[in-house]
């Protein structure tokens, strides 16, 4: 069992065929922490809307596994994103699920002592905002392109090589191709400079990453699709991204 003091996952899109539910419980039957934060899009509500779910009995167990956490003491804090958004509508009335409680988003001193905003990030996402057709539009050819990358490795493998993610590629490709319009880092982190964050913690675009920008760290933990990442803080205030793959 690996220990730490903080866990930060995003992105697990549980209701959806693309969820890795198996290899989510293996990560949370192996890992532990004093705190577990879900930063969003951990229910995909979207395609439960859309009648194009999918929930096994996985699905389910994750959520009884994180539930296990909380009950042994690990403190769980469930942050809002765009596809389970539907949990926004209760954060007014203090809404909790046993142990876990909700939020918009979470203040969080790490033990380096420096302050982090802990978000889903959809909120900085100028195109989630401004042009919500594009958002649906984006997500219908993110699961298409995730349907061809799961062929597109069956092929790769039977010739000796490794898992790529021609989804992801292509997702990131677009990404850059508007930065123009929507910097969705720099979003983030003008408003941590305004509001006093030394960084920011997220997911969101599916891309874990660490880096300073601007003297502000920026983190994302990835997602639990296809980079089957999360984002962990050690007993000595390091922060690093955990890849997992089945034990």
């Amino acid at each position: 069992m690996n220990k730490y003091k903080t866990i930060c996952i995003s992105d697990l899109h549980l209701g959806s065929r693309d969820c890795k539910a198996e290899l989510l419980l293996d990560f949370l039957k192996h890992n532990q922490a004093e705190n577990l934060f879900l930063l969003g899009d951990i229910i995909d509500g979207w395609k439960i809307q859309q009648k194009k779910w999918k929930w096994d009995q996985n699905h389910t167990n994750v959520i009884r596994k994180i539930l296990s956490h909380a009950k042994k003491g690990t403190n769980v804090h469930y942050i809002v994103g765009n596809h389970d958004e539907f949990l926004r509508n209760t954060l007014g009335l203090g809404l909790s699920f046993g142990l876990v409680k909700i939020h918009n988003h979470y203040e969080y001193i790490g033990l380096n002592g420096k302050k982090y905003l802990l978000i889903h990030g959809d909120l900085f996402d100028g195109i989630l905002t401004y042009h919500r057709w594009i958002s649906f539009l984006g997500d219908y050819l993110y699961e298409l392109l995730l349907n061809l990358n799961t062929k597109f490795n069956w092929i790769r493998r039977r010739f000796g090589f490794g898992y790529w993610s021609l989804s992801r590629y292509v997702k990131l490709t677009v990404k850059s191709a508007v930065s123009f319009i929507v910097d969705f880092e720099k979003n983030m982190i003008g408003y941590c400079r305004r509001k006093g964050y030394d960084g920011v913690i997220c997911g969101h675009i599916h891309n874990p990453e660490i880096k300073i920008i601007e003297n502000i760290e920026y983190m994302n933990d990835g997602d639990f699709v296809e980079s089957c990442s999360a984002l962990v803080e050690d007993y000595d205030g390091n922060w690093s991204i955990l890849y997992w793959q089945q034990n």
